[in-house]
């Protein structure tokens, strides 16, 4: 599963429609965040550092609420936009989480264990537990 970079307002507009999971390395103000669900229609979830998502504002989150979009926090440690535009989720991930149920564990315990073993936000980890 890869996760879109956006790292300025400007690469809102060069975004595929089809993007899934977005995540924000700048602090978006409402326009940036209207204008990537214009742009993105199928936009399940905004992915924002903590420090940036405590400033969104509650209008922004209500609107992104009406519209079925998870605004999680978190970040891609040791991302590097240079080289890559998009985040990869190790397959690994997934792995893990398909053995963790077949062996019974509590949802919990799973996001618990895979927060530990990976650098991702418990939020991003109990999305992808949710769904897949």
């Amino acid at each position: 599963m890869k996760i879109r970079v956006v790292s300025s307002k400007e690469e809102i507009s060069t975004l595929d429609p089809e993007e899934r999971i977005v995540h924000f390395a700048f602090r978006p103000s409402n326009q940036d965040i209207f204008s990537l669900v214009i742009r993105c229609p199928k936009v399940k979830v905004i992915h924002i550092p903590s420090s940036y998502l405590r400033t969104v504002s509650r209008s922004a989150e209500m609107y992104l609420e009406m519209q079925g979009i998870e605004l999680i926090e978190g970040d891609v440690w040791g991302h590097r936009k240079d080289i890559n535009e998009y985040y990869e989720i190790p397959q690994e991930l997934f792995d893990r989480l398909k053995q963790y149920r077949a062996d019974k564990m509590p949802e919990k315990d799973i996001i618990e264990k895979l927060t530990r073993q990976t650098r991702l936000s418990p939020a991003l980890i109990a999305f992808l537990v949710k769904n897949n």
